[in-house]
């Protein structure tokens, strides 16, 4: 390995590990610091917008398919041809956001504020999702920190544009728009020109055709379905207390749902350095090995979440406490007072990483389907129980039904791998073609 080669992987790590996580932390800041600026109503209003029904926007401009774009290296698609669909999966995740906006205003729950403003939040994480082909071409290219680099400056300037403007102006619409035009500005100074004077481009780079669009938006279905469900299961809560409850309240059960991300992110810091382990040891056929990390991961995952519900129950009070010093005047006792809310939160954001596992192992083993239908029990049972305990308890449902569900999605995921891997070792992978997607 050549010394500038070890300087790109070192590059790679440090600008895609910098993107990550400003990336997850400027969610988190500008949600906290929303409701401190801009009161629980307008503050619940971004929540909303930004971390739920955004987040869903950006699963539809993402679209699954960055996964098939950096391990694309044989070039079966163009760059040309990823650009063109992602601008079309942009293009359907701002239709789906005003035509879901337009039937809620319909029947009178959204006014034309709540509508504008949660309109601009859901085009700002399109644009993400589609600020994502660039960096994803960066990787395929062997480039990655390119597009991390890309990633970090880009978070970084909207966030500190959205939060001067909330401090300065006070204004949630204002804001949002001019958080909005920093996210295009960042998208065209550090994604698109970082992109075209870093990345080796042939002169066929650019060209596309419709029907190799149709194949790659084919191909990304299933990822595309299956993850947009997951998030639906994961976030059914906060729909539910958008419909039955206040704003203020959809702020406060916003805020209390962090940590869950967090969660999530350690589960994958976790899971994600064994899975080319886990993935030989399937490919030879070693199921003793292959047994081994499972357990090793699922020991450090149960073992992390007993430890920091455990602490929640012990802490939650203190910690709570200080968020309602740090949101200010008016938010006295409001986080306090759903302490119990919080700890059960926080096991279901364990239990969801433990499910996380679980998807890993039937993605090694090529069960898109069965993943498929997985979420789509899931979604199901995810609408029936957040409507019904969130109509009935408030955010104390809100919590039960996010562990109930999460709870019910370990049992069936375990079901299925225990059966898959009981299969997938007897006959191979190879006999599995059947079942891919």
């Amino acid at each position: 390995m050549t010394e500038q080669s070890l300087k790109t992987g070192k590059a790679d790590i440090l600008w895609n590990m910098a993107g990550s996580l400003i990336y997850a932390f400027s969610s988190m800041a500008m949600a906290f610091f929303a409701l401190r600026l801009f009161g629980p109503d307008d503050g619940g209003v971004f929540g909303f917008g930004f971390s739920t029904l955004g987040q869903h926007i950006f699963i539809i401009a993402y679209f699954g398919i960055r996964p098939l774009h950096i391990t694309d290296t044989k070039g079966e698609y163009s760059f040309g041809d990823y650009l063109y669909t992602r601008r079309l999966t942009s293009l359907l995740a701002l239709v789906f956001s005003a035509l879901y906006l337009t039937g809620f205003s319909f029947f009178g729950d959204y006014g034309p504020y709540k509508a504008a403003a949660i309109l601009l939040l859901c085009a700002y994480k399109a644009v993400d999702g589609y600020a994502d082909v660039y960096e994803s071409e960066c990787q395929r290219d062997g480039k990655l920190y390119i597009g991390g680099r890309a990633l970090f400056f880009r978070s970084l300037v909207s966030m500190l544009t959205f939060l001067f403007c909330a401090a300065l102006t006070g204004s949630l619409l204002i804001s949002a728009f001019l958080g909005l035009c920093a996210q295009i500005f960042g998208l065209f100074v550090f994604n698109i020109r970082g992109f075209l004077s870093g990345v080796s481009l042939s002169k066929t780079a650019f060209s596309h055709s419709m029907k190799r669009s149709r194949s790659l938006l084919l191909a990304s279905l299933p990822l595309f379905l299956s993850t947009f469900l997951d998030f639906y299961i994961f976030s059914s809560a906060k729909y539910a207390i958008d419909w039955f409850m206040n704003d203020g309240a959809s702020g406060i059960f916003n805020i209390l749902f962090m940590p869950t991300n967090v969660i999530y992110l350690m589960a994958n810091f976790i899971i994600k350095p064994f899975m080319t382990e886990l993935a030989a040891a399937f490919e030879q056929g070693d199921r003793d090995r292959f047994l081994l990390f499972v357990r090793r991961i699922a020991f450090i995952i149960i073992g992390l979440t007993a430890a920091a519900f455990v602490l929640s129950l012990l802490l939650s009070g203190p910690v709570l406490g200080i968020f309602e010093l740090l949101l200010g005047k008016g938010y006295e006792g409001q986080l306090y007072a759903q302490r119990m809310v919080f700890s059960l939160i926080i096991l279901g954001g364990g239990i969801y990483a433990l499910n996380n596992l679980f998807y890993y192992i039937l993605v090694i083993m090529r069960r898109q389907l069965q993943i498929f239908f997985i979420y789509l029990i899931g979604s199901v049972l995810a609408l029936g129980l957040s409507m019904l305990l969130v109509g009935a308890y408030g955010m104390l449902g809100g919590a039960l039904s996010y562990l109930v569900l999460m709870l019910l999605m370990l049992g069936i995921f375990a079901i299925v791998s225990i059966s898959a891997v009981k299969k997938g070792f007897v006959s191979g992978r190879n006999n599995n073609d059947t079942d891919k997607t």
